[in-house]
Protein backbone atom coordinates (compact mmCIF):
# COMPACT_ATOMS: atom_id res chain seq x y z
CA UNK A 1 0.00 0.00 0.00
CA UNK A 2 2.78 2.54 0.56
CA UNK A 3 4.96 1.28 -2.43
CA UNK A 4 1.47 2.45 -4.86
CA UNK A 5 0.87 5.71 -2.44
CA UNK A 6 4.48 6.50 -2.82
CA UNK A 7 4.49 5.54 -6.72
CA UNK A 8 0.76 7.88 -7.02
CA UNK A 9 2.38 11.11 -5.63
CA UNK A 10 5.83 10.99 -7.44
CA UNK A 11 3.39 10.57 -10.80
CA UNK A 12 1.36 13.83 -9.24
CA UNK A 13 4.61 15.52 -8.96
CA UNK A 14 6.48 15.16 -12.38
CA UNK A 15 3.33 15.39 -14.92
CA UNK A 16 3.11 19.23 -14.57
CA UNK A 17 7.25 19.00 -15.49
CA UNK A 18 6.43 17.46 -18.31
CA UNK A 19 4.06 20.72 -19.69
CA UNK A 20 6.17 23.57 -22.23
CA UNK A 21 5.08 26.95 -22.03
CA UNK A 22 4.07 28.21 -25.74
CA UNK A 23 4.98 31.96 -25.72
CA UNK A 24 3.02 34.80 -27.73
CA UNK A 25 6.23 36.80 -28.92
CA UNK A 26 10.20 35.41 -29.36
CA UNK A 27 11.51 36.58 -26.48
CA UNK A 28 14.53 39.16 -27.12
CA UNK A 29 17.18 37.23 -24.56
CA UNK A 30 18.06 34.15 -25.07
CA UNK A 31 20.60 31.82 -23.70
CA UNK A 32 22.55 29.61 -25.95
CA UNK A 33 21.09 26.17 -26.93
CA UNK A 34 17.79 26.94 -24.94
CA UNK A 35 14.51 26.57 -26.22
CA UNK A 36 11.57 28.63 -26.71
CA UNK A 37 7.87 27.47 -28.04
CA UNK A 38 6.35 30.30 -30.02
CA UNK A 39 2.88 31.08 -31.22
CA UNK A 40 3.82 32.07 -34.61
CA UNK A 41 1.29 32.44 -37.79
CA UNK A 42 3.87 31.68 -39.85
CA UNK A 43 3.83 27.64 -39.09
CA UNK A 44 1.01 26.00 -40.13
CA UNK A 45 -1.95 25.02 -38.35
CA UNK A 46 -1.20 22.43 -35.33
CA UNK A 47 2.36 23.92 -35.11
CA UNK A 48 4.41 25.72 -32.90
CA UNK A 49 7.98 27.57 -33.76
CA UNK A 50 10.77 25.99 -31.94
CA UNK A 51 13.83 29.01 -31.26
CA UNK A 52 16.80 27.66 -30.26
CA UNK A 53 19.40 30.26 -28.71
CA UNK A 54 22.69 30.83 -29.86
CA UNK A 55 26.19 31.61 -29.03
CA UNK A 56 27.33 35.00 -30.38
CA UNK A 57 27.69 35.47 -33.59
CA UNK A 58 25.29 32.40 -34.97
CA UNK A 59 22.11 33.05 -35.44
CA UNK A 60 19.31 31.02 -33.82
CA UNK A 61 17.84 27.90 -35.20
CA UNK A 62 13.95 28.10 -36.12
CA UNK A 63 11.53 25.42 -37.06
CA UNK A 64 8.04 24.76 -36.96
CA UNK A 65 6.98 21.54 -34.69
CA UNK A 66 4.30 19.45 -34.23
CA UNK A 67 3.19 19.81 -30.50
CA UNK A 68 0.10 18.03 -29.09
CA UNK A 69 -2.15 20.64 -27.35
CA UNK A 70 -1.80 17.85 -23.36
CA UNK A 71 1.66 19.02 -23.46
CA UNK A 72 1.51 23.32 -23.98
CA UNK A 73 0.05 25.64 -22.24
CA UNK A 74 -0.33 28.94 -23.44
CA UNK A 75 1.68 32.37 -21.90
CA UNK A 76 2.77 35.80 -22.38
CA UNK A 77 6.31 37.11 -23.05
CA UNK A 78 7.79 39.41 -20.61
CA UNK A 79 10.74 41.53 -22.07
Amino acid sequence: MRTLLLGLTISALTLPCLAQTVLKSEPLVLAPYEIALVQDPSCPAGQVLKVTGAIRGLHRRKACVVLASEQASLAVATP
